[in-house]
């Protein structure tokens, strides 16, 4: 057919060189117009094809992949492929210009491949991430590690053909460059490695809540790249550390208190010891009227009889038998009254206990767990216990250790000066008695 096409233009008066450039040049009009064709029809024909069907299905996969243009890069390899293809008929007359041709294509064509390899591992990542199990083995940065590699391998073979080697010749040159790459990429690498750490040993997920004072960072892992993790701190900031941080350094992740059911309850508050007494008869009859020390007040009373009998205890002294106390009575009342609080978890640690005295008085604490661990609700219950064991306390005849604020010293101040009046007053009558005498 080719000789048939030159003939017929030979026969009109073209010359053999003329013929060939004048077929050339309509060959490649043709090939332009079936390129530009071939493009038209997959986007507009194939790919609409693909969408509707892809909306239709029930996966959401495929809809990923349309979300991240897979398939708009599937379709830009086809002009690519046919360039390539139809380089060698439409330049059989200049054969050195095939070579040149196909080098633009398969350029174009790799750096497509390229382009639909990451669209694809967003798409698996996002995917990926929508399922339930995904927070306990985060792939991010696993991901960006292959989209490294993609690259990189794309790279080079660009560069190779650029400069007319083989890709073999210029990966086994890399060896030279080693301690280069090694330095640029050295918080890819160390990232890389402590993101194989934190995944495998399970030590960090979206979502923890973490705490590192020395990066000001407390508050919930929102991302974890190859490099980098980021926290939103509460007061909404955004702390971005280095991945090999986390590893190198520790930091506290809360994520066992979630996990527990319950959240800690420490607080403690400082008992005047000058308030501490025995019962006397009047503050057991007070104190039986509360339901929650009925069962406590029935048995201990019953055990300390028995004891003073068993023992002959000489009642005539308090020091010689045993007694109640207004403080280990309101210990047993805190004790009664978590137990029966609703937001308290009962499984889990629970402590009413002193620590040691001190010239603050004698500290009782609190060591129990909420069994919401919501951060507002958590602060509402443990402001709740507190206000009203504060609120309980005078009922024991017991009082708080509080430093001397500016309206006790004023108190004081003006007790001691109506102290000094009234002696002043006194020493006057006696003076004014004595000389009438």
């Amino acid at each position: 057919m080719t000789e048939s096409v030159l003939s017929y233009l030979q026969s009109h008066g073209f010359n053999e060189t003329e013929a060939r450039i004048a077929m050339t040049a309509g060959m490649i009009l043709l090939s332009l117009v079936i390129v530009v064709a071939a493009e038209m029809l997959s986007k507009r024909i194939l790919l609409r094809v693909v969408y509707s069907l892809a909306s239709k299905t029930k996966t959401r996969y495929d809809d990923l992949l349309v979300e991240h243009k897979v398939f708009n890069w599937l379709a830009q390899m086809i002009p690519p492929l046919l360039l390539y293809n139809l380089s060698v008929p439409v330049l059989r007359f200049y054969p050195e210009s095939i070579g040149i041709v196909q080098s633009v294509a398969l350029l174009y064509l790799t750096v497509i491949i390229v382009f639909v390899f990451l669209s694809l591992l967003d798409a698996l990542l996002e995917y990926y991430n929508q399922r339930e199990f995904s927070e306990k083995l985060p792939l991010k940065s696993f991901v960006q590690v292959i989209k490294t590699v993609v690259i990189s391998v794309g790279a080079v073979i660009i560069i190779s053909k650029l400069i007319g080697q083989s890709p073999v010749v210029f990966f086994s040159g890399l060896g030279a460059f080693t301690a280069v790459i090694i330095l640029v990429f050295k918080d890819s690498i160390l990232g890389f490695v402590a993101g194989i750490q934190l995944t495998t040993n399970n030590l960090v997920r979206v979502g923890d809540w973490v705490e590192m004072p020395k990066y000001g960072v407390d508050g919930d892992v929102i991302d974890i790249s190859l490099v980098t993790v980021s926290v939103q701190n509460w007061d909404k900031t955004i702390s971005t550390i280095p991945a090999y941080a986390l590893i190198s350094e520790g930091f506290k992740n809360w994520r066992g208190m979630s996990e527990s059911g319950g959240r800690r309850i420490k607080r403690s508050l400082s008992i005047d010891m000058n308030s501490v007494r025995f019962c006397d008869e009047k503050m057991l009859e007070k104190f039986g009227r509360v339901q929650l020390l009925t069962d406590y007040l029935h048995a201990k009373n019953l055990e300390i009889s028995k004891y003073n009998e068993q023992h002959g205890i000489d009642r005539a002294s308090p020091v010689n038998r045993r007694r109640l106390t207004n403080l280990g009575t309101f210990r047993a009342y805190l004790v009664a009254y978590l137990r029966n609080h609703p937001k308290i978890n009962p499984d889990m640690t629970f402590l009413i206990r002193h620590l040691q005295p001190q010239d603050k008085g004698i500290p009782v604490e609190i060591y129990v767990f909420s069994n919401d661990q919501v951060w507002a609700n958590y602060e509402s219950i443990q402001a709740d216990i507190m206000d009203h064991i504060l609120a309980i306390l005078p009922f024991f005849d017991l009082k708080v250790f509080q430093a001397p604020s500016g309206s006790d010293v004023a108190l004081a101040g003006k007790a001691v000066q109506e102290a000094l009046a009234e002696s002043i007053v006194k020493e006057e009558g006696l003076e004014k008695k004595t000389g009438e005498q």
